[in-house]
């Protein structure tokens, strides 16, 4: 597939916003999200919301970005369980915005 390919080969950087419904409040989901993004070289935050949701951003090479997004959207931490996530105000980044991946409060 050469959409794909091209992709590949730039390996651009991609920012998303994301919200992630269900129960993940309270089960470390926080903790996990970050753990699993700096396991795969990303950056951006997670926090909780004050209508028990789980938002961030996540910038990072557009693969690496999608297998978080996946991560998101199916597993999360062992206690979770998640019901949705969307993303939002995806774009190409020339450059990363944040230094690490960082749980606000």
């Amino acid at each position: 597939n050469a959409g794909s390919a091209a992709m590949e080969e730039g390996e651009g950087l991609l920012s998303v916003d994301y919200e992630v419904f269900g129960k993940v409040q309270g089960v470390f989901f926080r903790k996990y999200t970050q753990g699993e993004a700096k396991r795969l070289g990303l950056v951006g935050w997670v926090q909780n919301t004050s209508h028990g949701t789980v938002q961030g951003q996540i910038q990072g090479p557009a693969a690496r970005v999608r297998e978080l997004q996946d991560w998101l959207r199916k597993i999360g931490s062992p206690q979770s369980r998640i019901s949705r996530a969307d993303f939002s105000n995806e774009k190409e980044i020339t450059a990363l915005e944040h230094k690490d991946f960082q749980i606000l409060k």
